[in-house]
């Protein structure tokens, strides 16, 4: 295997490891912080540690008409908007059923990628296994929707309107920014969006309220680091080299480490569904790839 392929390898391991966690621990910050505040809070840490890794590697900040409008785009659709949906809709569902709900993501980025991405249309493979893992997906989860209060039913289509508006940016990033380093896209989006949640937080919440608790503080720490530094960079890394929709293909193993990370920490109880649904999603990913491995392979 080359170095090239087992990078891409690596971060998709990074990715889906890392992002299946963050649901927990985001459901674990709201304990202590208002949501706006606490996702300000993660993006500011995270903006700063971007910042000086830029620094530091003196990688160029583009500042184009083009490249203003991707920072734009990734501030308000990437990280503003869609992280005070996340965090506001885990109030009032598990965390369990956000991270299914985010699993229609990839539905969105293969219609927007056949849409605008000529060089990714959806074939038959692409199709069934997108098909098969969002069955696995809910096959994990059967059971756990309850939806009945009217919070309840605004945070899941909340949770829907996310993918809609990540989908948009991602498929927008990888059509015109394939010139931008990782971290200087990440950096100035965050940024941007960092700016919108502290402004919203400002607006809408108590700020003295939350309590710096270890448990509190290290959530923070580790959405910061993990959840956006580590995972972001790596995913506007990989869309650089692999197609769009495969991507986001990470969405459905998502849930299953939310799962197994709540029964291990939480007490949650994991039983039969829980392999199915994952095997289900195991086999709908190596399906979406199948047309690749077979050409490469053949």
């Amino acid at each position: 295997m080359s170095s090239e392929r087992l990078k891409i390898w690596a971060g998709f391991l990074a990715i889906a490891l890392v992002w299946g966690s963050t649901w927990l621990a985001i459901k674990i910050g709201l304990e202590v912080f208002p949501p706006l505040l606490g996702a300000a809070i993660r993006f500011l840490i995270a903006s700063a540690i971007l910042y000086t890794i830029v620094r530091l590697k003196r990688l160029p900040i583009q500042n184009g008409a083009q490249t203003r409008k991707i920072y734009l785009a990734m501030g308000l659709f990437s990280f503003g908007i869609p992280y005070a949906l996340v965090y506001w809709s885990e109030q009032y569902i598990p965390s369990s059923l956000a991270s299914i709900l985010f699993a229609a993501y990839p539905f969105w980025v293969a219609l927007f990628s056949h849409l605008y991405l000529h060089s990714e249309p959806i074939d038959a493979f692409k199709a069934a296994g997108i098909i098969l893992g969002f069955l696995g997906v809910i096959v994990i989860f059967w059971g756990h929707v309850d939806t009945a209060d009217l919070k309840g039913t605004l945070a899941v289509g909340a949770m829907i309107l996310c993918t809609l508006l990540q989908a948009g940016v991602l498929i927008f990033v990888k059509k015109h920014g394939q010139a931008i380093s990782p971290f200087v896209m990440n950096f100035c989006g965050m940024s941007i969006g960092t700016i919108l949640l502290f402004l919203l937080s400002i607006l809408t919440e108590n700020w003295s309220a939350p309590v710096w608790s270890p448990k509190a503080v290290g959530s923070i720490l580790y959405l910061a680091v993990f959840g956006s530094v580590v995972a972001f960079v790596a995913y506007y890394w990989l869309l650089k080299r692999v197609q769009a929709v495969y991507l986001s293909l990470t969405a459905f193993i998502n849930p299953i480490i939310a799962v197994i990370l709540g029964g291990m920490i939480l007490d949650e109880t994991l039983g039969t569904p829980v392999a199915v649904g994952a095997a289900m999603v195991l086999a709908g990913i190596l399906l979406a790839n199948g047309k690749s491995i077979y050409q490469q392979y053949a």
